[in-house]
């Protein structure tokens, strides 16, 4: 039994379809499975024990292409799968690539939200239901549902190598040994859309509350890119503590064994959100555009979601979802009136949080 995946979208989108990997491997014990992504979301699959073989889409390299390289791109992209012969190809996003994939392919089975181009009509064979409010998880599981494959666990897992590890543990006995032994907050407080964060200046004082109320280090992190660390910096700039800065350090895979050994993640709805959730390592999150409802972080010990309400504060077991509840909430918008800032966000008091934050550190002591 050979299976194609398709999950064009980005990095925590990508994460969580490890669900759906490990109940199709149990049911097709002797499968070999495949995933097509997007490039750049590789490492939440290249050390995943479910998948055989990882391709990429590089979306950017082949767009810039001239009018005809870039068709023989796209041409050599489809033809890839059809050699591969598949038995079933599932598509888990909506668009016209993965339509193209599953048709090309012409595998037996092909699972697929229905497709409006009267091209790709006949894409699927069958039909995925429209997300409407359930979580994400849920949704990529339906696939199973159609195909009446039991669904025997919904653990999000990442995956990462010992290399990884090593280089995480060396990294922080050099800072602070204690650091190695886990006695440290990981606060990730950037997203890549700057609308999904916090105001600087309240996120400083978190860092501030951990540090000096709770007495526990925090080590930060974002990823390598100048908007992300300028955020960092100007966070920093605001401390009246001396938190650890990681920030542009470590590949993502690094990141998630860095995480790993926090007792706690704080940060906002992206991806290392849904890597800390993975590793079993109490969440507090903030959501303000996006709906918790679709992208709370999964508590891996529960098998349905605790995120039922439109907004406000939720929880589902080990985490914590902070959210307003405005009647805008969620709006799916890149921040207010065309903006790129979210006053649901920056508006955040920070009594509410410091109270919910000390209780849930002194549950997981």
């Amino acid at each position: 039994m050979k299976i194609l995946i398709l999950k064009f979208r980005n990095i925590g989108d990508v994460l969580l379809v490890s669900p759906l990997l490990k109940n199709l491997k149990n049911h097709y014990q002797k499968s070999s499975i495949d995933i097509a992504i997007n490039k750049g979301t590789e490492s939440m699959m290249d050390a995943n024990p479910y998948i055989e073989n990882v391709f990429t889409y590089d979306r950017e390299s082949i767009q810039s292409l001239t009018l005809v390289k870039k068709i023989w791109e796209e041409f050599k992209f489809l033809w890839s799968f059809r050699k591969r012969r598949y038995d079933i190809v599932i598509n888990l996003t909506e668009g016209d690539r993965g339509a193209q994939i599953a048709l090309f392919s012409k595998a037996k089975i092909r699972v697929g939200y229905p497709n409006k181009n009267k091209i790709f009509k006949n894409a699927f064979t069958h039909h995925l239901p429209r997300l409407g409010l359930k979580h994400t998880i849920e949704s990529n599981l339906d696939a199973l549902r159609i195909l009446k494959i039991p669904i025997k666990n919904k653990e999000s897992k990442i995956f990462y190598l010992e290399e990884d590890k090593n280089f995480v543990e060396e990294k922080l006995s050099t800072i602070n040994y204690q650091l190695s032994t886990g006695s440290f907050i990981h606060i990730h407080p950037v997203s890549r859309w700057l609308f999904k964060c916090l105001s600087d200046q309240t996120m400083a004082k978190i860092v501030d509350y951990c540090e000096l109320e709770l007495n526990t280090k925090v080590v930060l992190t974002a990823a390598p890119i100048d908007k992300e660390t300028k955020k960092i910096n100007n966070i920093l700039s605001h401390c009246k503590s001396s938190p650890i800065n990681l920030s542009g350090e470590l590949s993502l895979r690094e990141t998630a064994a860095l995480n790993k050994k926090a007792k706690m993640f704080i940060g906002v709805d992206t991806a290392i959100m849904h890597i800390s959730a993975a590793n079993n390592v109490p969440v507090l999150a903030f959501f303000g555009p996006s709906g918790a409802f679709h992208w709370g972080p999964w508590d891996n010990n529960l098998m349905e979601s605790g995120y039922t309400e439109k907004n406000g504060n939720q929880s589902m077991g080990m985490h914590q979802v902070i959210s307003e509840s405005r009647q805008c909430q969620p709006c799916g918008q890149d921040g207010c009136d065309g903006t790129k800032i979210s006053d649901c966000l920056m508006e955040m008091e920070l009594n509410p949080i410091t109270k919910i934050l000390r209780k849930k550190i002194s549950d997981f002591q």
